[in-house]
């Protein structure tokens, strides 16, 4: 059996990692600046993450939600103390496409609406209406089309007034950065609106943290630099530092019933050891405050080099975009110099999402290599 050819490969079989770095099979090191499309949180085989996923192994790996999982409550209360959102109840599944599929269900659950307000760059995953709410028609299958589906340019705040005058408004999805859609960062203001439209019209706030959240942007939920709360956060990517764990957190105003949502894996014993491990990592090591320290210094190095039109983001979420095409720039830091970074929906930027653990030594390495291939 052949595999199914659905991504461009570099000629690259990595089989170690540790921290920041990664080596291939043929011993080459390489600095890891984008964890994986932001999954890596913590480091790569951090020794008590490791620690913690094998020994929860070794008693059990999995059993189904019709038993008492205690590892979830615990997880639950780890995230709450993280986030500040202790009130907030939590619901686990397996993906980020997972979390945003059953946070729009919910919302439409609660309210009975079924209009979704959704930006344009977006991207909220792949599955069914996670993937009709992602501005990228090219992996929209014509069975995943519908017309419940409004998309607003991201910051425009009349045309968000305007969708909403359609009745059947159910709830409003947004990513505080865009990761795929080239690190463009929602207003405070936009941010605001879309909590007082949605207060005014019964509709739900749903905030996609899944690349900007757990801790990337020196606040647990991106979305919080807006001084206002989501109705519903989504999470993933980060939050297992490579264990496949979703997860939506939710406003106590949204009640639960049985069977509304559910889930085979989602929420298992192994899972949550992981985001338990991870969790336990950040709050003992500050790794929020660190996101935060280093992705400032960081910024302000990348605006002084050569060749940048500009840098956005918050913490360590950040885009470069070049003045041309960065994929061979991105081709030159991977073979030349053994950096990843990572691409983006526009050709033009290149994104930055390392491990919030990482080391000033590993940014100024970055720094050094991208000084001297700007500047040839």
């Amino acid at each position: 059996m052949d595999l199914f050819k659905v991504y461009p490969l570099w000629d690259i079989d990595i089989v170690r990692a540790e921290g920041s770095y990664v080596w291939d099979d043929k011993g080459t090191r390489y600095l890891d600046m984008y964890g994986g499309h932001a999954v890596i949180s913590i480091g790569h085989t951090h020794p008590h993450y490791v620690d913690t996923v094998v020994n929860q192994l070794k008693h059990i790996g999995f059993y189904s939600n019709s038993v008492i999982i205690d590892q979830q409550r615990e997880l639950a209360d780890k995230l709450g103390e993280l986030s500040g959102k202790r009130d907030y109840q939590l619901f686990l599944c397996n993906s980020g496409a997972e979390a945003n599929e059953n946070a729009l269900k919910l919302a439409s659950f609660h309210n009975g609406k079924s209009k979704v307000i959704a930006m344009k760059g977006a991207f909220h995953g792949r599955t069914s209406l996670a993937v009709a709410a992602t501005d990228n028609p090219n992996i929209v299958a014509p069975v995943n089309r519908t017309d419940n589906v409004i998309f607003v340019p991201l910051n425009d705040e009349a045309a968000l007034e305007e969708a909403f005058k359609n009745n059947e408004i159910s709830s409003v999805i947004v990513e505080a950065i865009q990761g795929v859609g080239g690190i463009r960062i929602a207003s405070r203001e936009f941010l605001r609106k879309i909590r007082s439209l949605c207060d005014r019209y019964n509709a739900v706030y749903i905030a996609d943290e899944v690349q900007c959240g757990c801790g990337r942007t020196g606040q647990y939920y991106a979305s919080d630099w807006a001084d206002v709360h989501a109705d519903i956060y989504t999470m993933a990517k980060g939050l297992g530092n490579g264990f496949p764990i979703g997860a939506i957190a939710i406003a106590p105003h949204i009640a639960p019933k049985l069977g509304m949502l559910g889930t085979t894996f989602g929420g298992n014993h192994l899972g949550c050891a992981a985001a338990i491990a991870v969790a336990d990592v950040m709050a003992g090591d500050r790794l929020i405050d660190n996101a935060r320290e280093i992705g400032e210094y960081l910024t302000a190095e990348l605006k002084k080099l050569p060749g940048v039109k500009e840098v956005r983001g918050r913490g360590l979420m950040i885009g470069i975009e070049l003045f041309e095409d960065s994929a061979p720039l991105r081709k030159k830091l991977l073979f030349d110099e053994k950096i990843f970074v990572g691409s983006s929906g526009n050709k033009n930027v290149f994104r930055l999402l390392p491990a919030l653990n990482v080391k000033k030594e590993h940014v100024d390495a970055l720094l050094a290599a991208l000084r001297k291939l700007l500047t040839v």
